[in-house]
């Protein structure tokens, strides 16, 4: 694979200042070989001395959020220095641009990259157009390098290609009269996944960014689980690899090409012992700062790898973790939807062409919607939201309060607890002997904010926040299971692949059981507990269960629901929940917050 030098653009320079760093974490590191005798007083910003720092800014899981998130979606929270806690509004692109602008003036060498899940799952005002929106939002942020992540697959390898190469939607075709859209600026990295076929990767497995001389190798993979998370459509005839084995081969490949200075953009990520944005995992006393999946990549990669920016979790941090040789390296994630951008600086040096470990620093910003908005990205809003407004405006339901979602801090949701009752609804009308339903937190994108932006009134749902909330265009299946297999579907919650992060199926009216989190694995379903309508799960009988297409495909470690039979296939799941709100609410009756008491957690 030749080294594919990254096209520069010319950054805007819009606002001045440089945002100040919160709970910076430097790396203690020893220095790289050949690089021992770098004298500190060499280091120039302006590229003259032996060593130059390089701003690399990042983030990762935007999906779309160009404008400011809802409700608790687009909090962050912030730990001040007497311990305390508060929250912050943040997020929305225009603010995301100059914060990133901002940050960028007076480096002379700055590049910005990204850890995947840019697009998919978005809200209806890119969602709508297959996120062209999106990638035109990302082209004006001069985003330089993104890895894929599961979601750039959620309408397949072709509209991943289109994504990145342009070109009007297949079937929908272009948007706007006279204009074709013209796909990203930036490369995707996809080095861990490849055709069935060939043994080829689908895109460029790594980039290198040049400037000066200064080069910085990027390789990009997404989690070698995406099948799990993402419909079996979506990655046909794909084949997805392990990540330390694929960071390690090219890794070793750019560095015989000279390429020493490496980061690796991984869509995987932890879970960090705070969720303030500006927790510092390397503080004394903080221990075992991170723990997850990323934890076994990051000490697996080749120390070849200077740094790693990451994803997935949606979780903030800035932490170092051990490589192979022992050494602290870099991890950093960004929260998700446009709330936090990380700026690391890497210390570059011209000899030895490789990071000095020791003077790698990274911290976390919040994007604040205290800044001004960058005019740019408001235009962009404004003329997507113009060719949305018909369709995006329209009420479809009214909410007697906020209706908690993604935003969440309980097990069960009150929304899951909605939209499975309102898929329950839809499938009695297929099927009246139908039993329950169950939902997915991951197909549940945002809250029900009762006192939304807009013109709107009050508790007014519009069709625009229902697509927010369920944007995959799911259908609403049918499925026999016994009752052994409902149990066992119930266990799959809390053991296996989901036991370090449990995955709480989202139920309906009528279905209830206790989870006792002080036990582990499947002992955390209590069986005796569960009951339907009162009486207590058969084991030999047989229920009629709805479910959206990924839950039955087996999707998120559920692979006792995929084995489901007499499938029946039904509608739009979107629509199902656009008919039980306006079925179950009214201006004068708006439908209550639902008690999310359906599971008894036991603590």
């Amino acid at each position: 694979m030749s080294v594919t030098p990254q096209r520069h653009r010319a950054r805007g320079r819009m606002l001045a200042g440089v945002t100040a760093l919160a709970a910076a974490a430097t790396v203690a590191a020893a220095l790289p070989a050949g690089a021992e005798d770098a004298p500190s007083a060499s280091r120039h910003g302006n590229g003259h001395g032996r060593t130059v720092d390089v701003q690399l800014l990042s983030f990762n899981d935007l999906h779309g959020n160009l404008q400011p998130p809802a409700g608790s979606s687009g909090r962050v929270t912030e730990t001040q220095p007497d311990g305390t806690t508060k929250t912050i509004d943040a997020g929305g692109v225009e603010y995301l641009a100059t914060h990133l602008r901002e940050a960028r003036e007076g480096k002379r060498y700055s590049v910005t990259a990204a850890a995947g899940d840019m697009i998919g799952g978005s809200p209806m005002l890119s969602g709508l157009f297959h996120d062209e929106p999106t990638v035109e939002a990302l082209n004006k942020l001069d985003l330089d390098v993104s890895s894929v992540g599961n979601h750039e697959f959620d309408e397949g390898r072709t509209e991943l290609a289109r994504m990145q190469n342009g070109g009007c939607h297949p079937k929908e075709g272009c948007y706007e009269v006279g204009k074709e859209f013209e796909g990203a600026d930036f490369p995707y990295l996809a080095a861990n996944v490849t055709d069935e076929k060939t043994g080829k990767p689908i895109l460029k497995p790594y980039t290198v960014w040049k400037k000066d001389g200064v080069k910085i190798g990027f390789i990009g993979v997404t989690l070698e689980g995406t099948p799990d998370v993402v419909t079996a459509e979506g990655v046909k005839g794909l084949k997805f690899h392990d990540e330390i084995e694929t960071i390690n081969k090219y890794a070793k490949e750019l560095d015989r090409q000279g390429v020493k200075s490496i980061v690796a953009l991984i869509h995987e990520g932890g879970e960090p012992a705070s969720t303030a944005y500006n927790y510092n995992c390397d503080s004394p006393g903080a221990g075992d700062g991170i723990s997850g999946p990323i934890t076994d990549i990051a000490k697996g990669v080749t120390s070849k790898v200077d740094a790693m920016v990451t994803g997935h979790t949606h979780e903030a941090y800035v932490c170092t973790i051990p490589d192979p040789s022992g050494k602290p390296r870099m991890v950093t994630s960004a929260s998700s939807f446009g709330k936090v951008y990380t700026d690391t600086t890497l210390t570059y040096d011209r000899r030895t062409r490789d990071i000095v470990r020791t003077s790698v620093a990274s911290a976390n910003h919040v994007v604040s919607r205290d800044v001004a908005k960058a005019a740019d990205m408001t235009s962009l809003i404004e003329r997507w939201g113009t060719l949305a407004a018909p369709i995006a405006n329209r009420p479809v339901g009214f909410i007697a309060g906020d209706i908690p979602g993604r935003g969440a801090t309980t097990l069960e949701q009150p929304l899951g607890d909605l939209i499975a009752d309102a898929q329950l609804a839809y499938a009695k009308t297929l099927d009246p002997g139908t039993d329950l339903a169950l939902m997915n937190t991951g197909g549940i994108r945002s809250d029900l904010v009762h006192k939304a932006s807009g013109s709107e009134g009050d508790g007014v749902v519009t069709y625009g926040e229902a697509f927010t909330v369920q944007p995959f265009g799911n259908t609403v299946n049918l499925i026999d299971l016994s009752g052994a297999q409902l149990i066992t579907a119930l266990q799959q919650q809390v053991s296996g692949a989901n036991e370090a992060s449990p995955r709480i199926l989202q139920i309906s009216q009528g279905l209830t059981y206790t989870l006792d989190m002080t036990k582990t694995g499947a002992a955390r379903v209590v069986v005796d507990s569960i009951k339907l309508n009162g009486a207590p799960l058969d084991p030999a009988a047989t229920y009629r269960v709805a479910l959206n297409q990924f839950l039955a495909g087996g999707g998120d470690g559920y692979t006792e629901l995929g084995k489901g039979a007499n499938t029946l296939v039904g509608g739009d799941d979107l629509l199902a929940f656009e008919q039980y709100l306006k079925a179950n609410s009214s201006a004068a009756a708006p439908l209550p917050v639902p008690k999310a008491d359906r599971i008894t957690v036991i603590k």
